[in-house]
């Protein structure tokens, strides 16, 4: 890896620190070559603090390390990405970003979705939202809608019309999530039962 530290006068290039788990950017924080260095060695990540003019091993003193699964290196040679496993909460200010934002696993849309499902499970009656009222009638009617999409997707995965297919297939994941609040699950509760298995 050839790493250009002579583009900045100070010899310093940004290190983006992203969860490897989660892929949420942790912090930004600068390096040079002493810095990336030790980092390497140590496979913790050290940068060079510009308050201090010193090496600072992030979590020498709060025990808060980032053990280093990754570096790669942008098209310039000047800038890292460096993915971690994080102990603990990254920011000094007790957070888990520099950012204030929670490190927890993001689906996307998926997750997007899943928030308006909790939202109308909490504050809506049945009678304004279809997912209040499966709710509402409770989890055997919840479970029984799963059940009816699965067979429905089934059907089409057999047929040849793709777009009927990714229909039910919507459908399908959509009442599964319905179904995983209601027994009190997350898709993070998957995808952790699924990273277990792949051990």
């Amino acid at each position: 890896m050839t790493i250009d530290f002579e583009k900045d006068p100070n010899g310093l290039i940004p290190a983006i620190i992203q969860d490897a788990r989660t892929k949420n950017v942790l912090m930004l924080g600068y390096m040079n070559q002493a810095a990336f260095d030790k980092t390497q060695e140590t496979q913790r990540v050290t940068f060079y603090s510009r308050s201090k003019q010193r090496l600072w091993t992030k979590g020498e003193e709060s025990g808060n390390f980032l053990n280093v699964v990754d570096i790669k290196n942008d098209c310039d040679g000047d800038t890292l990405l460096i993915s971690v496993r994080p102990v603990g909460p990254t920011c000094h200010t007790g957070t888990d970003t520099c950012w204030g934002e929670e490190n927890s696993p993001n689906f996307a849309f998926l997750s997007q979705l899943e928030g308006i499902i909790k939202q109308r499970r909490t504050t809506d009656d049945g009678s304004s939202s279809y997912v209040a009222s499966l709710f509402e009638k409770g989890i055997n009617k919840i479970a029984q809608k799963v059940g009816e999409e699965a067979i429905e997707t089934v059907i089409e995965a057999k047929d040849d019309n793709d777009e009927l297919f990714l229909y039910e297939s919507a459908d399908l994941l959509f009442h599964y999530l319905i179904l995983l609040q209601a027994k009190g699950f997350t898709l993070a509760d998957i995808e952790a039962e699924l990273r277990n298995r792949n051990k």
